[in-house]
């Protein structure tokens, strides 16, 4: 499917705040999670979805406006840069990799032409592997699962009481033709 929203990020001043007013609306979960070296703690966001998650967090840099960065999935953050700097975008962050040798993936930011911002998201390798082993195990587990709904479909079918075929109601028989009343003789003779 194309290159979907997986990420998104709230850079805010005031991320406690932020939290209590997302957490009382949405059925959200939030953890904490230690940043990097040089980067404060983030707050993750949890929605329930396996292959969508987000983070609040502080600022990173003056200037920055409080707002939501949505992030899309693509192959490679860097030649998605280097295809949005060839068509007008102005870079703002060309590569990150994400946890200690990009074991949580990489990416990158730019604004559009308009001004908008955007954000491109690269799964780790490790990630990848273990989303393409997610989707077997559950395309495995439903076909398991149709297979032991035929199954019980089956076996229901085959124990349900035989019911009798309807008895054919015997053809009903003509009712006796009832002779003609026979014709009373007159008695006596010719007049």
């Amino acid at each position: 499917m194309g290159n979907p929203f997986v990420h998104i990020e709230l850079s805010t001043d005031d991320v406690a705040r932020a939290k209590d007013f997302y957490g009382s609306i949405f059925d959200w979960k939030f953890s904490e999670m230690p940043g990097m070296p040089g980067y404060p703690t983030y707050t993750l966001i949890d929605f329930g979805k396996p292959d969508a998650g987000g983070v609040m967090m502080p600022k990173q840099m003056a200037g920055q406006p409080t707002a939501w960065l949505g992030y899309v999935a693509v192959d490679s953050v860097k030649k998605t840069v280097a295809k949005a700097r060839a068509a007008g975008a102005n870079v703002v962050l060309d590569y990150m990799a994400i946890g200690k040798d990009g074991e949580h993936g990489a990416c990158g930011v730019f604004l559009d032409p308009t001004g908008g911002a955007i954000g491109v998201w690269e799964m780790s390798a490790k990630a990848k592997a273990e989303q393409k082993a997610a989707a077997k195990k559950a395309a495995a587990d439903k076909k398991a699962a149709d297979k032991t709904a035929a199954r019980t479909a089956a076996a229901a079918a085959k124990a349900a009481p035989k019911k009798a075929a309807p008895k054919k109601a015997a053809p009903k028989k003509a009712a006796p033709k009832k002779a003609a009343p026979k014709k009373a003789k007159k008695k006596g003779g010719k007049r």
